[in-house]
């Protein structure tokens, strides 16, 4: 790679809006992989500014880091990602959103009801969670949790 074609760590920050130490802790993480020049200085692609644009909106909409390097190793390392590549990983990331945003949608619909906490603290908990039956799942409030309660066969 000529000099031209790369960016320093310091011009990557500014491109990005990023720290500099924010870009060595992506980098430690897998999500961007820096040649070194003979003096060991970092020099990256400049595809890497799209790479990490991507992981900041991606951490904006609750990814962790290791779900977003996941899905990065899926890109090429060679080149800058195409709009095939960012549409394969799109639709992954949808699944997961689609997923979050029912259950933030059945959380917004319970709140003022039972939560599955097994406290049975309220006559509608015998409903939701008749004898304490999420406890088998486990402590803590076992349906926002994923759980789901059996539903009796009479029904």
């Amino acid at each position: 790679m000529k000099g031209t074609d790369t960016l320093s760590i310091g011009e990557l920050a500014e491109r990005t809006g990023l720290a500099v130490s924010a870009i060595r802790f992506y980098e430690t993480k897998g999500l961007v992989a820096p040649v070194r020049t003979e003096s060991g200085q970092r020099r990256f692609m400049r595809a890497d500014i799209r790479r990490l644009s991507f992981v900041l909106v991606a951490q904006e909409f609750g990814f962790s880091i290791s779900e977003i390097a996941a899905q990065m190793e899926k890109l090429p390392d060679n080149r800058a990602p195409t709009k095939a590549d960012w549409t394969r990983i799109s639709r992954e990331f949808r699944k997961h959103l689609d997923a979050r945003i029912e259950g933030l949608a059945a959380l917004r619909d319970k709140l003022d009801g039972c939560i599955g906490c097994g406290c049975l603290s309220m006559k509608k908990c015998q409903l939701y969670n008749a004898g304490d039956a999420a406890n088998r799942h486990g402590r803590g409030p076992r349906y926002l949790m994923g759980d789901r309660p059996d539903v009796p066969k009479e029904l």
